[in-house]
């Protein structure tokens, strides 16, 4: 991995609900992290692009039960990773909310193809995010 490549997996998946987020800035990955770890139960786990997220996705036992994903991303960009988790029948109904600067104005039209659950542009609220991947988790343990 390279500098810019850091990530925090727990040796053992967490007993709660574990969170992957898919960002390859370190800042960005960071603040969404501070924003999620008020969600009792939660484990957050990290991947700087969407190869290393599908390494972290096929690990037995790995328990994760929502993906939040940046689109523009090294060896690996989030359009990708959300096409390949859609089509694994075992990860194909984990939520998934993207956060992006995306421009295109193609691109919420698009990731509704892919049936993404939100999509949040950059600049975005912390809590904004956090309050719909709350209602996510909710719907899909209800």
């Amino acid at each position: 991995m390279g500098e810019n490549e850091k990530m925090s997996v727990p040796s053992e998946p967490a007993a709660g609900c574990n969170i992957l987020i898919v960002e390859d800035s370190e800042n960005n990955a960071s603040t969404m992290e501070m924003a999620l770890l008020g969600i009792p139960g939660l484990a957050v786990l990290r991947a700087p692009s969407g190869l290393e997220a599908l390494r972290i996705l096929n690990e037995p036992g790995c328990g994760v039960q929502a993906i939040i994903t940046d689109l523009n991303m090294p060896r690996m960009d989030g359009f990708e990773l959300i096409r390949r988790v859609r089509e694994d029948g075992r990860m194909s109904g984990v939520p998934i909310i993207v956060v992006s600067a995306d421009t295109d104005p193609g691109t919420p039209e698009r990731i509704a193809r892919m049936k993404v659950d939100a999509f949040f542009a950059k600049p975005y609220s912390p809590a904004q995010v956090r309050r719909k991947l709350e209602q996510l988790l909710h719907a899909t343990t209800a």
